[in-house]
């Protein structure tokens, strides 16, 4: 808005209202009596462009935009920590029960062990906040001597942790509530009560799927993967809880159902002509990198679809790649159809020179 207000517009407006009379040259009395006042005209105007930025939703940033939002009912999700399945075993590889609260560590991360789920079978949580908790797997070291522990081995994400919540992605659920408000329990509502819940990416409402009165809502976690059973129990039990399990959000007759997306795999074969300037275990490694954010991309999109071009596209976009020739997507050379209620996840990438 205040683009035009340059120091030497301003600088010049007002040499103009000087009368001509006067040596208004640079160097002379008159220009250097303005100039440090245009100069400070000039950084206020450029202080109230960022200010009116601030004002609105889709241009403001940071703590203008958190403090935008609040004002909606939206607060930035802060950073939470990834619940993990830990399975333990004996000496002689028979599933046994360790301690409520023991701690183990991998990679310089630690584990809490919080709730039994079966045998052997425990809920985990990281004691580090933030999307790092999802990473390893593997066989963890216990912090404390548990007698008769063999092995101990975390395993399948259940609930991602995510970090602190992102600009584009607040901005996002904001303007998702602002511009299509909820009422009553319509579609809005009842995407929003989804993303609401901490680990869940993205939400696919379907009305009147089984019936009057009936909801179904898939959701996929926050790496944009089909949701785990712990996450989309999490937000069934947020939603509309089982009787005696909590107060629900949803309206009352609502038979609604929260399930996890249908992931479709996606499997790539291609023959690569390389140029040398990368091995082809590089390529192979960025290859499958831009298609899985490609993929991620799609998931609940409009038109979620992976593309048979785009694909190609993305090959001859990675370095070391000259050509590439007998691409196939799932056995094919045409697009793969995904429902608005599935999600295309990478499956194999088996390339070949």
């Amino acid at each position: 808005m205040y683009e035009t207000q340059t120091f030497e517009a301003i600088l010049q407006r007002m040499l103009d209202r000087v009368p001509g009379s006067i040596d208004k040259r640079e160097g002379s009395i008159i220009y250097d009596a303005l100039a440090p006042a245009a100069a400070e005209l000039a950084q206020i105007y450029a202080d109230l462009d960022i200010n009116l930025n601030l004002v609105f939703g889709n241009t403001s940033t940071g703590e203008y935009l958190a403090r935008r939002t609040a004002d909606f009912g939206i607060e930035r999700q802060q950073a939470s920590k990834a619940e993990r399945l830990g399975l333990f075993y004996n000496s002689e590889n028979v599933l046994m029960d360790v301690p409520i609260g023991s701690r183990y560590s991998l990679d310089g991360l630690y584990y809490k062990a919080i709730e039994k789920i079966s045998t052997g079978n425990y809920k985990l949580q990281s004691e580090t906040a933030g999307s790092t908790g999802n990473a390893n797997y593997g066989q963890m070291l216990p912090m404390d001597y548990i007698n008769g522990l063999g092995r101990a081995i975390l395993s399948e994400v259940l609930i991602p942790g995510e970090d602190d919540e992102t600009d584009d992605s607040l901005r996002k659920r904001f303007l998702a509530k602002v511009q299509k408000p909820g009422t009553s329990g319509n579609v809005s509502d009842y995407k929003n009560w989804a993303l609401s819940v901490s680990g869940v990416g993205a939400a696919y409402v379907k009305p009147l799927w089984d019936g009057p009165g009936t909801v179904k809502v898939t959701i996929l976690d926050s790496e944009m993967r089909p949701a785990s059973t712990a996450l989309t129990e999490e937000v069934q039990n947020f939603i509309s809880p089982l009787p005696g399990m909590g107060q629900e959000v949803a309206p009352i007759g609502a038979i609604v159902t929260v399930s996890p997306a249908e992931g479709v795999a996606v499997n790539l074969t291609a023959k690569l002509l390389l140029n040398g300037s990368a091995s082809l275990a590089d390529v192979q490694r960025n290859i499958e990198a831009a298609v899985a954010a490609y993929l991620k991309g799609l998931a609940f999109a409009d038109d979620p679809s992976p593309k048979y071009v785009r694909i190609g596209a993305l090959l001859l976009d990675i370095e070391g790649v000259n050509d590439y020739s007998f691409l196939q997507i799932n056995g094919g050379t045409s697009n793969i159809p995904i429902s608005p209620d599935q999600v295309a996840i990478l499956g194999t990438v088996d390339l070949e020179v």
